[in-house]
């Protein structure tokens, strides 16, 4: 496009915004049509639609730029201002939370300044200072980032070494797939910024699946997984995978693969059961690593649950559990078709399959 979003906001733009709607003006009256003068231009058709309609109610003086536009309602340095008490966070301004949403800065600028702003004033005041929306990421409050630095430095490179050519690093998550809130969105600090929610690391499951993100340097990236549906836990069910369902996921997965397996997965109460410890070490086949407690962004699969709700689960009402089932398997199958999404998701934890010549010294 000729201009980007806001470009005739300023004086210094109105001039040539002008030109342009003159310049369109010339072209219809010799007859072009409206995707013609668009594309000529390099605007869009609807603005060239508009020029149409007000040039042909009064002419080229319609299209005559009308004046500067209205002042914004916060100068620059009260911008500056707002910006400071945006960094702060909402917690500091009363809010329960970290999530800046339109509403929340229109209460803070009434507050502050005293004067009031519509919400799509906001929006653009803000997209103008090149603030952008941002998800937030929930991280729990138990987590400690000294343990996670630490085992990305010393333990996840020891499993490499071991792995040799024919090693695999396994990476398990269990996703939580009904009764997923929705991330709040709201404009963030800043460009690119990412706000953090601390939460609890606590779920309740209907349905979880046990997934392995297989990956060997220089072969295919590969996902082995396992669904399963949680009895009711008011008639004594169990509403997680057992001991023995990882055991048949490992030796299915060893099957499959054909090679010695570094495993790595997460601190799940299931997966330090003393029958399962057991049967990890009367096999040579298979050496175990456990992530630290409350790393989820160490965990690949992660990400393939991402894929999934972004995917096959975007937009889709669920009638019954059924339903929910088959949508899952379906595009659970979809991925291995796919093995640069399962890269991809590894990628996103900053984990890395190569070792530098100094580390392997």
């Amino acid at each position: 496009m000729r201009y980007a979003q806001g470009g005739g906001l300023t004086a210094e733009r109105q001039p040539f915004r002008e030109r342009i709607r003159l310049q369109a003006a010339e072209l219809l009256a010799v007859g072009h049509g409206n995707a013609a003068v668009a594309k000529e231009l390099r605007v869009s058709v609807r603005s060239v639609q508009r020029w149409r309609r007000t040039w042909e109610e009064g002419g080229e003086h319609a299209l005559a730029s009308q004046g500067p536009v209205s002042r914004p309602k916060l100068s620059e340095a009260l911008f500056a201002v707002l910006e400071r008490d945006l960094a702060e966070g909402p917690a500091a301004h009363g809010w329960p939370d970290q999530t800046w949403t339109l509403s929340r800065i229109s209460t803070l600028i009434g507050r502050r300044f005293h004067k009031g702003m519509t919400l799509s004033a906001i929006a653009q005041m803000l997209h103008r200072q090149r603030f952008s929306h941002q998800v937030p990421a929930r991280r729990a409050v138990e987590r400690g980032e000294d343990a996670v630095s630490g085992w990305v430095k010393e333990t996840w490179p020891q499993g490499k070494h071991r792995g040799g050519a024919r090693g695999l690093g396994l990476l398990r998550g269990r996703g939580r797939l009904l009764d997923d809130a929705a991330h709040p969105r709201g404009p963030g600090p800043g460009e690119g910024a990412r706000p953090v929610i601390r939460v609890r690391g606590r779920a309740q499951r209907r349905f979880s699946i046990a997934a392995l993100a297989c990956y060997e340097q220089g072969e295919r990236a590969r996902l082995i997984y396992r669904p399963k549906r949680h009895v009711d836990h008011k008639r004594g069910g169990r509403r997680s995978f057992t001991w023995t369902d990882d055991r048949d996921l490992l030796i299915t997965a060893h099957q499959r693969l054909g090679a010695p397996m570094e495993l790595v997965w997460d601190n799940l109460n299931v997966n330090k059961d003393a029958r399962l410890r057991e049967f990890i070490d009367s096999h040579a086949w298979i050496t175990c690593h456990f992530l630290p407690a409350y790393a989820p962004d160490l965990n690949p699969v992660e990400g393939i649950w991402s894929l999934l709700r972004r995917s096959s689960q975007a937009n889709t009402v669920f009638i019954n559990p059924d339903h929910l089932m088959r949508t899952l398997r379906q595009g659970l199958r979809q991925i291995p078709y796919r093995s640069k999404l399962i890269d991809g998701c590894l990628t996103g934890t900053g984990l890395t399959l190569t070792t530098s010549h100094q580390q392997s010294q």
